[in-house]
């Protein structure tokens, strides 16, 4: 019974034992999995835009156009004008956030108009994101900032002006004191 035993724990040592070295060789040729981007694969993926407009690409819209872009690829979910629609309202709410039932819009509490061209150039319209072209995003968003009174009914919008839209909430937030301490390594 004994060597019954013994060689019973012996195979499950064994089968152990196989399935440790196979993990182990596993990982050790994981490097060889994959391979490095392309600088023009990378360039595909760095689509980002900060608050001081980095990131912006070369492009322009008018208000005008920018209605027309909505009303075809946005009011069926923002509804016209940007309100009353299925999903987020993007006009107005400006004076009430400090109220019990604060209105959280582009107009009233977005800080950042580049933050507007980012989010719209990134993931919409929702059924196919980031299939408007860069001229109609900044179409778009100059739509958008316009029904919120924060542009013109004529303006336009470009790499150059986006960033210095000022946006009514632009000082709304506060950052926590661990962060304002922080400082970004160059």
């Amino acid at each position: 019974m004994v060597q019954g035993g013994f060689a019973m724990f012996s195979h499950r040592n064994l089968v152990i034992g196989a399935i440790v070295a196979g993990s182990l060789a596993s990982s050790a040729l994981a490097h060889d999995f994959g391979r490095t981007a392309t600088p023009e694969e990378i360039k595909l993926w760095d689509i980002d835009v900060r608050p001081d407009g980095k990131g912006l690409p070369k492009g322009r819209g008018t208000v005008p156009h920018g209605k027309s872009v909505y009303e075809e690829n946005c009011a069926a979910c923002h509804g016209v004008n940007g309100q009353d629609g299925i999903k987020a309202r993007l006009v107005g709410g400006q004076g009430t956030l400090a109220s019990d039932k604060p209105i959280k819009t582009v107009g009233s509490f977005w800080p950042y108009a580049t933050t507007l061209f980012d989010y719209i150039h990134r993931a919409m319209p929702y059924q196919a994101p980031g299939s408007l072209s860069v001229d109609d995003t900044y179409a778009v968003a100059a739509y958008i900032l316009s029904l919120n009174g924060i542009l013109p009914a004529d303006g336009k919008l470009d790499k150059e002006n986006l960033p210095k839209i000022k946006m009514p909430n632009r000082d709304g937030f506060i950052p926590e004191p661990e962060f304002s301490k922080t400082t970004n390594p160059k």
